[in-house]
């Protein structure tokens, strides 16, 4: 866990305004979602202890989508590392990395297909992939009875 704090009070302010649900990269995804016709639940807990909770669900289907944060999670193609308080964020980014990872190892194994959206990725080719991914466990009944 990491202990270190942020480096200054306005840096602790601007990263509290940060929002963790309802992002415009996930209501955008929403929409598109939407508009193909696919019906989700929002913000599903899917394992407790420790609590982790998907961004966009089809329970029928069993697909869980994470809406992550270029910076936060570390995305491959836009990932920086802070010089300022450099060794917390290096620190909260890649403990964000190690939860990702483990969630999806999780959800694996307890029968979920786990998709993961950049931020910066379009919202029309991300709804394409979890449709296909959707249309794909129903074609081979993967999905759950519900």
């Amino acid at each position: 866990m990491v202990n270190a704090s942020p480096s200054s009070h306005e840096a602790s302010r601007r990263m509290a305004r940060v929002r963790q649900k309802g992002t415009r990269c996930e209501v955008e995804l929403r929409r598109a979602l939407h508009s193909r016709g696919l019906r989700y639940r929002l913000q599903v807990p899917l394992i407790t202890k420790p609590r982790r909770v998907a961004d966009i669900v089809f329970v029928s289907a069993r697909v869980a989508v994470f809406v992550d944060g270029c910076f936060s999670h570390g995305c491959p193609e836009h990932a920086s590392w802070p010089k300022s308080n450099a060794e917390f964020w290096r620190e909260k980014i890649e403990e964000n990395r190690s939860r990702d990872a483990d969630t999806g190892r999780r959800l694996s194994e307890l029968g979920w297909r786990v998709i993961r959206i950049w931020e910066h990725e379009d919202a029309n080719d991300a709804a394409d992939r979890i449709a296909e991914l959707i249309l794909s466990t129903k074609k081979n009944g993967t999905g759950a009875c519900r």
